[in-house]
Parts: structure tokens; sequence; C-alpha cells
């Protein structure tokens, strides 16, 4: 299993609905966002503005989400993230949201495929992206 990065994200008003419970898809919002985070701590910049510097696109292919605790406003979220895998035109990571005393609140597995940024056509991961994607495992 990879190494992990962590990411702290606190639950904020806008993220819940009036009984001050997450919204459902909040939640992505917050994988992606940690996600991209790990990224910039990769790449040492923005996560996007490095991406199109490399001249890719990383849309999401597969997105998959489990619920496993509930989260309420003002919850401090520890969000770990890891490289699950690196092939050829893709990318994925695991993102596990933990609160107070370690308890999984929930758990994300989201994979990237690289698009040319001018072509919009599928191309291999570049080779600065791997190698930092490496470094994390």
């Amino acid at each position: 299993m990879s190494s992990s990065i962590t990411i702290n994200r606190r639950v904020l008003f806008g993220d819940c609905d009036p009984e001050g419970i997450v919204y459902t898809p909040r939640f992505s919002y917050f994988a992606l966002e940690a996600t991209h985070e790990a990224m910039h701590i990769l790449l040492g910049a923005p996560s996007i503005t490095a991406l199109k510097f490399m001249g890719v696109l990383t849309p999401v292919r597969a997105f998959d989400l489990e619920f496993l605790a509930p989260v309420t406003w003002d919850d401090e979220l520890k969000l770990e993230v890891r490289v699950s895998e690196i092939r050829q035109h893709s990318f994925s990571f695991i993102v596990c949201g933990y609160l107070k005393a370690d308890t999984l609140a929930f758990s994300a597995s989201i994979t990237y495929v690289t698009v040319s940024s001018d072509k919009k056509e599928k191309i291999q991961v570049p080779e600065k992206l791997v190698a930092a994607l490496n470094n994390a495992i």
C-alpha cells in the first residue's frame, strides 16, 4: 500500500443541509479537492496549472464513494490521499475521510484519465506526473 498525504478540511456551513449534516454530493468535492491538493504537494505547484503546463487535462473516468459515518457542520476532516494505481493513460487515488478519534467517515476511489489539452484525445500519463505519483508510493 502506498504512503498517504494528509489534507485537513473543516466542514463549512454551506456543506450542510438545514439539519447540519453534510449534503451527499459534497463528499465528492471533499475527495476531489483532496486529490488536487495532494497533486499540488507532489508537483510543487497548483495541480491544474501544473497539469496544463504539461499539456494534459485530467477528467475523472471513475468515481466510487462509500459513506460510513455521519459528518456534521464544523467537523474537522482528516483526508488521507493515497496513489493506488498508475497506468498508461490513467492514474487513481484512494481518499479516506476520518473524523476525531480516527473514525472512518467515508472512502472514495477516483480514477483520472489523461487527455491532451489541445486535441482532447487520450494520451499517456506524462513522465513528470508519473515520477511525482511514484514518489507517493
